[in-house]
């Protein structure tokens, strides 16, 4: 099937998904969030101590709710005004519909500057770096782009480790009836090569474990835009 058509069955699973998402995040229905993967990217958003973040592809909002429990001013963003619904009715945060193509066509939709952009497990598409390198133009200085995605050791299966699309049946996520969705899969190099490309430079790899396997549930990428970072304690020596 050609990209622009999984690219399409993508962003329109998540309307049909929109109720059933709902109840399973806030339901407590997806194990490895439950057990280590959303208090994993909270852990690493508040400690950077941002005063305002953008939550890209919020979902139903829980990650925007959370931060602004914490006192952070947080607008939360999505392409599924169904979902964006859901997050509007349960208050707590700025909440608006924007789709990935509108957000590069005109970024300062966004309201930059931010100190903390984050990406919680929504660049699932094939064309990425567009976006990232948009992104990163609404940081603040020494502002931040977190992104939070499976993890691709994990996530392979028993299919091989190479880039492409897969399908995501949503059949461990409770019992409603869901649309199958289309999503890319990304080995890690891949990852690091897209943050290159989009002029980010990664300064930390975060792998959140299963408590009980010890496998890894999740990867998080914190990274900079590069005309933003510094230099390291040995650079600055031999300056």
């Amino acid at each position: 099937m050609p990209q622009a058509d999984l690219e399409h069955r993508l962003h329109s699973s998540w309307n049909k998904n929109a109720n059933a998402w709902t109840k399973a995040v806030r339901d407590g229905l997806i194990p490895s969030r439950r057990v280590a993967t959303d208090a994993a990217i909270l852990e690493v958003l508040m400690a950077l101590r941002p005063r305002r973040v953008l939550d890209v592809g919020c979902g139903e909002g829980w990650l925007t709710r959370a931060l602004v429990a914490q006192g952070i001013e947080t607008f939360g963003v999505d392409g599924s005004p169904a979902l964006v619904q859901h997050a509007q009715a349960a208050g707590s945060g700025r909440f608006c519909t924007l789709t990935y193509e509108a957000i590069i066509k005109e970024p300062s939709q966004l309201d930059g500057p931010y100190d903390l952009v984050v990406c919680n497990f929504s660049l699932l598409g094939e064309t990425i770096v567009p976006l990232l390198a948009v992104l990163g133009t609404v940081l603040s200085s020494n502002g931040h782009l977190v992104v939070q995605t499976v993890h691709p050791w994990s996530a392979c299966g028993d299919q091989a480790y190479t880039d492409g699309w897969r399908t995501e049946s949503f059949m461990n996520f409770g019992n409603d009836t869901w649309e199958p969705m289309p999503w890319y899969f990304r080995t890690l190099n891949s990852w690091l090569t897209v943050c290159n490309q989009a002029r980010l430079q990664v300064c930390q790899c975060i792998e959140p474990l299963d408590p009980i396997t010890q496998h890894p549930l999740s990867l998080i990428i914190v990274s900079r835009v590069e005309a933003f970072a510094t230099p390291d304690a040995d650079e600055r020596g031999a300056a």
